[in-house]
């Protein structure tokens, strides 16, 4: 199969999208590829990050359900229960991503939960991520081996 891409893409989200296509495309031939039970929950207010999330969970046959706040992720968490949580540290207030995570502990959430932080470790020096609810931190941006490597060790497929 010979994909022809339009060699004039405008910017990164047109890229992103462009890529989101192909990645489908490719996924739909390979069945093989298909973790269909697998769902995981990412939260972001960054579009781009969400998309780039989106293209490397889906071509690895993960399912990916996407919030733009904590309030949305809460509401889709409710919706139904993910196996993988990803979320963004800081969105709508500095602490919305941490008011998240102890939102979901309150309804007994069993799923690892991994932050997004793009401020360093310093949620290192606050508290241990357990105590926090945490099963860990990644710094963003995230590196897509390192973050396929800990959601299949955390996923027992």
């Amino acid at each position: 199969m010979v994909l022809q891409l339009p060699i004039h893409l405008v910017n990164l989200t047109g890229l992103l999208s462009l890529l989101r296509i192909v990645w489908t495309i490719l996924r739909e031939r390979d069945g093989s590829m298909a973790k269909k039970n697998c769902m995981i929950l990412a939260i972001d207010d960054d579009p781009d990050v969400l998309n780039t999330l989106r293209i490397v969970l889906e071509a690895n046959g993960y399912q990916m359900v996407e919030a733009y706040s904590a309030e949305e992720g809460l509401k889709k968490y409710k919706e139904k229960t993910p196996d993988f949580i990803l979320v963004d540290m800081m969105m709508e207030a500095v602490d919305a991503g941490l008011n998240f995570v102890r939102e979901i502990r309150l309804l007994n959430n069993k799923s690892p939960v991994y932050m997004l932080s793009s401020v360093g470790d310093n949620l290192n020096q606050t508290a241990s991520y357990t105590e926090l609810g945490l099963d860990g931190v990644l710094q963003k941006p995230v590196n897509s081996n390192t973050l396929l490597k800990i959601i299949q060790a955390k996923i027992k497929l």
